[in-house]
């Protein structure tokens, strides 16, 4: 799909939304009023904004800016207030979809300005900026990776929330559900351990996305626990079947979590993995022969 026609949707299915999270506007979400048009009635604004570059996980990214605009004898800043954070309780992590099937996540970024009063209607208005996400992943392009230590980190993390919780590897897909654990790279590193042996570290980062704070905190913090007790993961390395000689270990090395981090984008667990694993090239040669005499002749 074109980024315009992308765009079209995005905002037809966001107009939509709001309509039904402010019934006080009577439908009236607007685009940009065009040079001398006056707003007359409680309403709300919607524009775009700058493009965001891409995501290697979250996808196409792009700003949208909302405008509430309030009259004066209806409440003025504090209706605005009010209307503010319906709109930002209402959107934030919130994923639509629309009528083509598409889905994008919209994600609070902050209001980019003071509040002001509209110089034509005399409407007190602010602008909330908001970060739309469309994924661009899909179900099939999400087949296994082959990368033995994000299956080992997707299986334990399954076992331990259950069938009810999805969990993604490296991208979240455009069907993604709630709730739902994405698990991704971050960065790896590699370190002499002795002269036979090389120790590997993974970086990890974990996104704990639900539709409810509490369930989001509750099971950051159980999952950054539990990774800590367990302090080992099976890696299966023939096919997804357990044979003695086949199954190896990583071990969980350090886990942090930040309660206030972006779940969608930033991911709120930091997990590091590590593994020691024979030195390629290290054999030692053989002494072939020894000879001994005991004595001179």
């Amino acid at each position: 799909m074109s980024t315009g026609k992308m765009s079209k949707f995005i905002k037809k299915t966001l107009k939509q939304k709001l309509a039904v999270l402010v019934p006080d506007w009577d439908g009236r979400v607007l685009d940009v009023p065009a040079s001398g048009e006056v707003l007359v009635w409680p309403c709300a604004v919607v524009a775009f904004a700058e493009e965001v570059p891409k995501s290697a996980w979250a996808g196409y990214r792009r700003i949208i800016k909302i405008s509430p605009y309030a009259r004066p004898e209806d409440g003025g800043a504090e209706q605005v207030e009010a209307w503010s954070a319906l709109l930002i309780e209402g959107l934030h992590q919130v994923r639509l979809v629309d009528e083509a099937g598409g889905a994008f996540t919209c994600i609070y970024l902050g209001s980019s300005d003071s509040d002001r009063v509209d110089a034509g209607s005399g409407m007190l208005t602010r602008s909330l900026r908001f970060g739309v996400y469309v994924p661009e992943g899909s179900g099939a392009a999400l087949a296994l990776t082959g990368d033995v230590w994000l299956a080992a980190l997707q299986d334990w993390t399954q076992q331990e929330l259950g069938s009810n919780w999805s969990v993604y590897g490296d991208v979240w897909p455009g069907g993604y559900d709630m709730p739902s654990v994405l698990w991704r790279l971050a960065g790896c590193s590699t370190s002499v351990a002795g002269t036979s042996a090389l120790e590997v570290r993974q970086q990890w980062i974990g996104h704990v996305l639900t539709d409810h704070p509490v369930l989001t905190r509750q099971t950051v913090t159980r999952l950054a626990r539990q990774l800590a007790v367990q302090s080992r993961l099976a890696v299966t390395k023939t096919d997804g079947e357990e044979h003695e000689g086949n199954t190896r270990y990583i071990t969980v090395d350090e886990v942090t979590a930040d309660l206030q981090t972006d779940a969608y984008l930033n991911g709120q667990i930091r997990l590091t993995l590590q593994q020691r694993i024979r030195r390629p090239g290290t054999n030692v040669p053989f002494i072939r022969e020894i000879h001994h005499s005991k004595g001179m002749e």
